[in-house]
């Protein structure tokens, strides 16, 4: 591993009478760091989206783009696995902004296929923006496992469920800024670029204005974040809110080998795989809405791009408060259960899935349909990983919890969301309603085997 990469050494222990001070202080601080630098991946990971719509008129077909669409899933899913491990013996300061800065560089990149190649080299643009499309997933896969390190090794257990469903918005707050940079950057800056030629406007909104701001962002994330509290000089976090799981032990500060965080804590855990299966169809899901709502809106019901983008807004944003009270149920009415909350929230996106399809023609009740998805929708995406950290000791949290993001991203989005949608759309839009409405129902399945044995581990902690 680089040595810059390498996880700071620990320091001599604070004196006493400093270190409630200093642990508040930096607490917020490096919560903070990974809420926003955590957003700023979400400002250059699913662009692509918004693009597709001005695309289509370039010559490229909705499955050569849903192709395209599907590498960034595929390699977020391989990165979010892989680099799970490599997270857990890294430094969270370094890496987390490392990912940011690459994934924002290929994202501006995207802009060359179309401007160098254009339609008259459709092929060589398609495997361009193939390769390029595949980098902006495999660095956006750099951003959850320190984020996962850095919850772990500053907040204990039983504050964890909370302080996660917090931190868990960030993605809706880079995710829901999408639509209307891409709209208003493309206004703004894109004269700037290119003049009288409005068509390529949408690269400007798209691909480089977000990734100059992420770029801002991944400085801001390195001067907020410290790694563990031990390399500031403090005690672990267990001790110092003198809050112990049943599970802990001070072997679970040092750094494990890849061989024991693979083998030992995570491929043998088989509430991992049911709850892995599961996000996979909850992933199906949420992208399975998202990504297309803009192609949807715009060729089926006549959106511009300012209608789309913020359809597209609404749809991340409203995903903040229901994330929150998806936690709090979670944690007050069904006492830390994760696999009931989920049920009953996927059950009600069914609901609003259901609503958006059969009255795609009304304008108002597609937009409360997206809200609705939007709010039900990232509360299971939530707890899935609120468990994943729960089922593994923190040294090993980045992998467990990039275990089940594989399946989600490389199952669900790529294969699911993006190429199979893609492919069934070109047959008709009735069809992607029914794919979405069955996900629904697997999912609700998978986390009902999970059900039994999380009552029981929820029985033998009190």
């Amino acid at each position: 591993m680089f040595k810059f990469l390498a996880p700071p050494s620990f320091k001599p222990e604070l004196p006493a009478e400093k270190i409630d001070s200093t642990y508040k202080s930096y607490r917020w601080q490096v919560f903070l760091g990974i809420f926003i630098g955590y957003a700023g991946f979400y400002i250059v990971r699913k662009n692509f989206s918004m693009a597709m719509p001005f695309l289509e008129p370039f010559g490229f077909d909705k499955g050569e783009l849903g192709i395209v669409l599907s590498m960034n899933a595929i390699a977020y899913a391989l990165s979010k696995f892989l680099m799970g491990s490599v997270s857990d013996r890294s430094n969270a300061r370094v890496f987390l902004p490392l990912g940011l800065v690459l994934a924002a560089i290929s994202m501006m990149f995207m802009i060359v296929p179309v401007v160098a190649f254009g339609p008259e080299h459709k092929t060589a643009a398609i495997v361009l923006m193939t390769v390029l499309n595949f980098l902006v997933g495999w660095f956006n896969g750099m951003g959850w496992p320190p984020c996962g390190r850095v919850m772990t090794h500053w907040f204990s257990q039983t504050e964890r469920g909370t302080m996660m469903s917090i931190w868990n918005c960030a993605h809706n707050v880079g995710g829901a800024l999408v639509g209307p940079m891409a709209a208003y950057g493309a206004v703004w800056f894109g004269s700037w670029f290119y003049g009288n030629q409005t068509d390529y406007y949408f690269l400007i909104g798209t691909y480089a204005f977000p990734a100059a701001v992420a770029i801002f962002i991944a400085i801001l994330a390195y001067v907020l974040i410290r790694d563990t509290p031990q390399s500031c000089g403090l005690p672990s976090v267990e001790k110092y809110r003198n809050d112990y799981p049943k599970n802990y032990s001070e072997k679970q500060e040092e750094v494990l080998s890849t061989k024991d965080i693979f083998f030992k804590y995570v491929l043998n855990n088989k509430m991992l795989w049911f709850i892995a299966i599961a996000n996979a169809f909850v992933y199906m899901v949420r992208y399975g809405c998202l990504d297309w709502a803009p192609k949807f809106l715009m060729e089926s019901q006549g959106y511009n791009i300012k209608e789309a983008g913020w359809a597209y807004f609404a749809y991340e944003f409203a995903a903040i408060p229901g994330t929150l009270i998806c936690g709090w149920i979670s944690d007050k009415v069904f006492k830390g259960g994760r696999a009931m909350t989920t049920t009953i929230f996927m059950a009600v996106v069914a609901v609003f899935i259901a609503l958006y399809w059969q009255f795609s023609a009304n304008p108002t009740i597609v937009t409360i349909s997206l809200i609705g998805i939007g709010f039900f929708i990232y509360g299971p995406v939530m707890l899935i990983g609120v468990q994943a950290l729960d089922l593994a000791p923190k040294n090993a949290a980045g992998t467990a919890a990039g275990l089940t993001g594989f399946f989600g991203y490389f199952f669900g989005t790529a294969i699911l969301a993006n190429i199979v949608i893609g492919y069934v759309a070109e047959a008709g839009w009735d069809w992607t309603f029914i794919l979405l409405l069955a996900a629904c129902a697997l999912s609700i399945v998978f986390m009902l085997f999970t059900y039994p044995d999380e009552k029981k581990m929820l029985a033998d902690k009190k």
